[in-house]
């Protein structure tokens, strides 16, 4: 996700709790052992002695007894993944974590030691492209920012200034704003595309038209560094390279983001579409 970085180590921390698929396990109850390790910078932390600047440990113990203690599922698949991404929004200096649920007491009726789910989760960098050019443009696309805004698994960073462009694929339209923001989330790519389908929906987009005129589009255009190539998304964006409409305002945000694949940053990618512009060789 970002670069290496400090550790912080939970073992062992024993919680006695109502979680499993059998009734007996919900309502009698077992001990559980969880195993964390929380991904953060502490170098501030450490030079200056400041419990401020790192992530109390002590604190990140009590939340997880408390939270398990509060709350029942059938999986400690479930306990895992809920209770990572709890962490994660509660305490806002952990860039990830590695989550170990231990169940020595599960109900398999065979000689073993222990049963554990361990998963890894963490906030990713994601850069989105923004357009318009139906109805009120500039109010579907704020909308669709705080839409955005709205959901706990997502932060916004930062977002461009917006621009009036022609539109790209040859088909008669009006013009469309265009702009870019900057997000950091805890969904996967998919996830996160489906969330994007459902903002776009509730802003009644339709899609008629390939290129064609919208209330408002959502893109994904990088998603940390990963390469994505599904029937139903592809990050880095196709073509983006070659788009002004979006290069312009990425760069407003992320001059020095380099494409995964092309090899070459949002500056470079837009100073060479300005020249194929003055050339005449591409919309602009």
């Amino acid at each position: 996700m970002i670069e290496k970085m400090d550790e912080i180590r939970i073992e062992d921390l024993e919680v006695f709790a109502h979680h499993g698929v059998y009734p007996q396990e919900t309502r009698d109850g077992q001990n559980f052992y969880v195993n964390a390790v929380l991904y953060a910078q502490i170098r501030a932390a450490g030079l200056t002695d400041d419990l401020t600047l790192s992530t109390n440990y002590g604190e990140v113990c009590h939340f997880i007894h408390g939270w398990m203690q509060n709350n029942t599922f059938l999986l400690i698949e479930s306990v895992a993944e809920r209770l990572a991404e709890a962490l994660l929004l509660k305490f806002p200096l952990i860039r990830e974590l590695d989550l170990e649920i231990r169940k020595p007491q599960a109900p398999i009726g065979l000689p073993f030691r222990s049963v554990s789910v361990k998963v890894h989760r963490g906030w990713h960098r994601v850069f989105l492209a923004m357009g318009s050019n139906l109805g009120n443009r500039e109010q579907y696309i704020r909308e669709g920012i705080k839409a955005l805004e709205a959901c706990p698994q997502v932060r916004v960073k930062q977002v461009s200034q917006l621009l009036v462009t022609k539109p790209y694929g040859g088909v008669e339209q009006e013009d469309f704003l265009n702009g870019a923001m900057e997000i950091e989330t805890l969904w996967t790519p998919t996830e996160l595309l489906e969330q994007l389908h459902v903002i776009e929906a509730a802003a009644q987009r339709k899609r008629e038209i390939h290129w064609g005129p919208r209330t408002l589009d959502l893109d994904i255009l990088f998603y940390d560094k990963k390469i994505v190539e599904t029937a139903d998304l592809q990050i880095p964006h196709v073509d983006m390279q070659n788009r002004y409409f979006v290069l312009k305002p990425l760069n407003e945000l992320a001059p020095y983001f380099r494409h995964p694949v092309l090899g070459k940053t949002v500056s470079e990618l837009l100073g060479q579409v300005d020249i194929l512009a003055e050339n005449g060789n591409t919309d602009r």
